[in-house]
């Protein structure tokens, strides 16, 4: 039984829109093709996207942490008011 989604599923994008070398944004670490089609991707090949970006931006935070531009795993995030 599939969920049924009550709220649309917004775009991650963080207003950066500057591309790395390997072709995916700074900001929402999305590629080009994933932001060009945002708007006709359906909801679950929006989740499916928001998982990959999710994943891509970890692995960054890890390979700069190990080449040490960073020290601690939260920074670049920025602070959480809560």
């Amino acid at each position: 039984m599939q969920q049924l989604e009550i709220f649309s599923i917004d775009s991650p994008c963080k207003g950066v829109c500057q591309v790395n070398n390997r072709g995916y944004c700074l900001g929402c670490f999305r590629s080009r093709d994933e932001r060009f089609m945002w708007n006709q991707l359906s909801d679950e090949q929006k989740r499916h996207v928001n998982l990959l970006c999710h994943q891509r931006y970890k692995r960054a935070m890890q390979r700069k942490q190990q080449q040490g531009d960073i020290n601690t795993p939260g920074a670049g995030q920025g602070e959480l008011d809560l």
